[in-house]
This record gives structure tokens, sequence and C-alpha cells, in this order.
């Protein structure tokens, strides 16, 4: 039997250590945020310090490796790890991608902007960069989003028809398909070595990892459930996978399969979309949109299918490992030559 007089003292106690946690954590916390700024705000001004001293008359290759293996033993000495040859030499290349000290984001860390660095060109550092702040990626988030090539990729699955992209500059705002991507990489799986796998060890998977699953699935998903059913005259079906993507503003269904695309796949993705718009779409919901998760498409079927014009439903490939430079050069290829194809077409079309 419980002591009232006990009972109470015990939750006031609780009360006043979840009081003085948050006052901890919220301490800790600006406490690691203001180191953070004060370390990211040092090493840039030490790159420029170099850069500088580099710049005055002393550009010789061999004092550049002297200059820095030196300044890496003093400093190492004076204030111990950190300032190797390789580290030093990141500062110096942070003040150059970064020449100016305001454009600094002090959100980011200095493992951050190291990631960020291995990035070349320009226009996609600072693509990395506010797509990091936006969505408010950890470094490991960074480097995998870096690694899986998201900038190519991203720019192999939008929509280049110019007519389309006048009216997003004309009405702007995120569309399906700037969001939804092709392909997915789904190397975090480990995968990549198994010969055989069913759609439902695949789907046991996303789930597992479901956290990697999100972020690969970008910006404003949240994941509802999976294996829902859905009845129609004592029929059953099973919706593998649902999400709700809060940019878009609506819910999103994936249907996984292990083959290739099949004509009966866009019929039953249709029928679950049509089901979810008449029992499940709430007021002020946009419509809910489709995806079919395929290791392989059929380009002839998606072409003469409903997914040729439909703005909700989409089918795209998933990668069970990462892909190459070569590969995703030539997926870009791929794609620019179908553009072209479309055009021709089109011209060919209005000429008759």
């Amino acid at each position: 039997m419980s002591n009232p007089t006990i009972d109470h003292q015990q939750g006031s106690v609780e009360q006043l250590y979840q009081r003085i946690s948050d006052v901890l954590a919220d301490a800790r916390g600006r406490a690691y945020r203001a180191v953070n700024v004060a370390m990211v705000q040092a090493y840039w001004e030490i790159g420029r310090i170099i850069v500088e001293e580099e710049q005055q008359g002393a550009t010789r290759a061999e004092y550049g490796t002297y200059l820095l293996d030196e300044l890496s033993q003093r400093l190492t000495a004076g204030f111990g790890k950190g300032f190797d040859r390789s580290n030093i030499s990141k500062m110096r290349a942070f003040y150059r991608a970064f020449p100016i000290v305001d454009a600094l984001r002090l959100q980011l860390t200095w493992t951050h902007y190291r990631l960020l660095l291995k990035v070349e060109r320009p226009e996609v550092r600072q693509f990395y960069l506010d797509e990091c702040i936006a969505a408010n990626w950890s470094t490991r988030q960074l480097d995998r989003q870096i690694c899986s090539f998201f900038y190519e990729r991203l720019l192999a699955s939008r929509d280049r028809d110019p007519v389309r992209e006048e009216i997003r500059s004309l009405e702007p705002g995120p569309t399906p398909q700037d969001i939804i991507k092709d392909p997915f990489v789904l190397e975090f799986l480990g995968m990549q070595n198994v010969p055989k796998y069913l759609e439902k060890e695949l789907e046991q998977g996303l789930i597992d990892r479901l956290h990697d699953f999100l972020l690969e699935l970008g910006r404003g998903f949240a994941f509802v459930r999976r294996q829902q059913r859905i009845s129609a005259d004592g029929d059953h079906f099973f919706i593998d996978l649902v999400f709700y993507n809060f940019i878009l503003k609506c819910f999103v269904l994936i249907d996984l399969k292990t083959g290739k695309l099949t004509h009966q796949d866009i019929g039953q993705i249709d029928f679950y979309v049509r089901w979810y718009e008449d029992n499940v779409r709430a007021e002020g919901d946009n419509p809910t949109i489709g995806i079919i998760l395929c290791s392989k498409k059929n380009e002839t079927i998606a072409k003469y299918s409903v997914l040729k014009e439909s703005q909700q439903l989409f089918a795209s490939r998933y990668m069970l490992y990462l892909p190459t430079e070569e590969e995703l050069r030539a997926e870009l290829d791929r794609e620019k030559q179908a553009i072209e194809m479309e055009k021709r077409l089109a011209g060919g079309a209005d000429a008759e």
C-alpha cells in the first residue's frame, strides 16, 4: 500500500528534477552553440591569415608545404589535437571557399564545413549548404547526401520543360515533380549483395531503417503507417507504406515492387490513390500522390499509361548501391535525350 505523503514528495522531487534538467540542458545547448560559433570563426580567421601570408610574394609550393608543416607542429604542441597538416589545409580552403565572413552560416559546425569543402563546384556547394540549413541536417546526413549525389539526382528527376519552368517562375512553389526523386538510393539497407529478396523483406528493411529512408525521401515527409488495409466490395487490399508530406500538404502512398514495372502495378496504385481521395483525404489536403517504387522501370509502359500525364502518379526506381559518377552522367544524358525527343515530337505535331 502506497504512502500518500511519500508519493507527494516523490512527485514534487520529480517535477523539481525535470525543471533543473531543462535548465542544464538549455545551458549546455547554448554553451555548445557558442563554442561552435567561436570555432568556426577562429578557423576562418586562421585560413585568412595563412592565405594572406602566401599572397605576400611567397606562393611557391615549397614554401606553402613548409608553412603548413611548421604551423602544424607548433600549433599541436601549443593547443593539442585538431591542428594536423590536413586540418590546417582545410582551414585555408575554408577561407578560400567563403572569403566573406558574413557569408558564414553559424548554424553549421566545423564538421559540416569540412564536408562541404569536398564539393568543388561553388553553386553545388551552396545548394548543399542551403539544404542543410533548411532541413537541419546532421553531419552524417549531409555526408550521405553528398556521397549519394543528391544534387545530381535531383537535377535528373526534375521536369526541365521550359513552359513548366516559366509557370513555376510565375507561380513559385514546390510541386510533386520537384520533390519526388528518381532514382531513390537505398544503400543503407545493405541488400546490394542479396541475389533474391521479397517485397516484404524490402518493406521490413525500410521500416527498420526508417530514419534513413525518410532522409532519402527528402524534405517534409512524415511516416503514417504500413500495410494499411482498404476494402472494396468485400475484397481487401494493403498499401505498403503511407506518408504525409507537409510541404506538398498531401498523403503519399508507396507501393513496393522488386521486379519490373507492369501495367497492373500502375492500375493498382491508381486504385489506391482514388480510394484515398474518396475516403481519407481531408479538407485542406492537396491531392494524394502515389509512387510505385520498383527495381526497374518499363519506359514504354510508363509512356503509354496514366503515368504519362498524371500529376499524382509516379514510378521511381530504387538502387541498392550508391551510383558512380559515370552512371549518374549516363542517367543525365538519357534524361536530356528524352526531353529533346519529346520536344521534336511536339514540334512535329504542331507543324501538322
